[in-house]
C-alpha cells in the first residue's frame, strides 16, 4: 500500500540538522532535538523550545513559513514549528537560502530526500514529494518503506539515529503533548518504543535496539482507528507491559462509557 508518510517523516527530516553539525554548533540539547521531530500541541512550552532554536541560530520568528494556527497568535504555535526552526537553523549554518527553505529543490530538502532514499534503497530521484499542511515537503512511500525507516531509527546504528531516539524518548511531552498518543505511549514504554504519527491515519513505531519497524495506515484517516491498531500490534509484539497497554487503551480507546473500540485479529510473520 502506498501513501504519504506525512508527519511520521519528521525524525528523518531532522537528520541534516544533526549531520551538518548545526545542532552541535548551536549546543542544542535533547529538548531541542525532540521539538525538531515534533507534531506538538502548541503550548507555551512547545513554542518556547521552537523559539530557542531560532534564537540560537540568530533568526527571527518572521522567518518561519509555517502558518499561524486558527485562534493562535504566532507560527511558533503551529505543530510543525520545531521542524521549521531546525530547517532554518541548518540553512543558516550551511549558507543556504533562507526564504526558499521549503522548496523541493532547496539544498536542505535535497539532502533530506538523499538520506531517506539511501535508507530505503531507492534512487533519490524516484521519490515523490508534495507539500504537507505546514508547507514543507512530505513523501509518497510504500508502508514497507515507512516501516524500514523506523527499523533504522530503532536500531540506532548511526549517531544521528541514537540522538533522535534518545531525545524523543527523554522528552515525549515535546514530541506531541499531554494526553496525546505518541507522548503517552512513549512515557509508558520505559525508553523502549518510539512512536510518531501523521495525519490521515498514519502511525509508525519501532523498538530501540530491535531493528524492527511498524507502519500503519487507516484508509479513511481515522485517528482513533490507527491508535487501536497500534495498540493491538504492541500487545502482539509485547513491546509494552500489560499494565501500560491497559492504561493506554483506557485513555485512547474508550469514547464514552457505552462505546469501546476493539481490534480483532492476529499478527503474522
Amino acid at each position: 500500500m502506498e501513501s504519504f508518510i506525512r508527519s511520521a517523516l519528521k525524525p528523518f527530516q531532522a537528520l541534516p540538522f544533526l549531520s551538518s553539525g548545526t545542532a552541535d554548533q548551536m549546543e542544542v540539547d535533547d529538548r531541542g532535538i525532540a521539538i525538531s521531530c515534533a507534531s506538538h500541541a502548541g503550548t507555551n512550552a512547545h513554542a518556547r523550545e521552537a523559539f530557542r532554536l531560532l534564537w540560537k541560530a540568530d533568526l527571527d520568528i518572521a522567518s518561519l513559513q509555517c502558518p499561524v494556527p486558527d485562534g493562535a497568535d504566532s507560527p511558533l504555535q503551529h505543530n510543525c514549528s520545531g521542524k521549521h526552526a531546525a530547517f532554518l537553523a541548518t540553512s543558516r549554518k550551511m549558507g543556504w537560502p533562507i526564504d526558499s527553505y521549503l522548496q523541493n529543490d532547496h539544498p536542505l530538502q535535497v539532502e533530506v530526500n538523499r538520506r531517506v532514499a539511501e535508507l530505503i534503497g531507492l534512487p533519490a530521484e524516484e521519490l515523490v514529494a508534495e507539500r504537507d499542511d505546514c508547507g514543507a515537503p512530505t513523501l509518497v512511500m510504500q508502508l514497507a518503506q515507512m516501516a524500514l525507516l523506523y527499523a533504522h531509527l530503532g536500531a540506532s546504528q548511526h549517531a544521528e539515529f541514537e540522538q533522535i531516539s534518545r531525545a524523543m524518548l527523554s522528552h515525549p511531552d515535546l514530541v506531541a503533548g499531554e494526553g496525546r498518543f505518541d507522548t503517552e505511549l512513549m512515557r509508558r514504554s520505559h525508553g523502549q518504543v518510539l512512536s510518531k504519527g501523521g495525519a490521515e491515519g498514519i502511525q509508525c513505531l519501532s523498538r530501540v535496539g530491535e531493528g524492527l519497524g511498524v507502519a500503519i495506515k487507516v484508509e479513511d484517516g481515522s485517528r482513533r482507528a490507527k491508535q487501536a491498531v497500534a495498540l493491538h500490534v504492541l500487545r502482539q509484539l509485547e513491546w509494552l507491559t500489560p499494565m501500560g497497554l491497559d492504561e493506554l487503551e483506557d485513555q485512547v480507546l474508550v469514547v464514552n462509557p457505552s462505546v469501546r473500540l476493539t481490534v480483532t485479529g492476529a499478527l503474522h510473520s
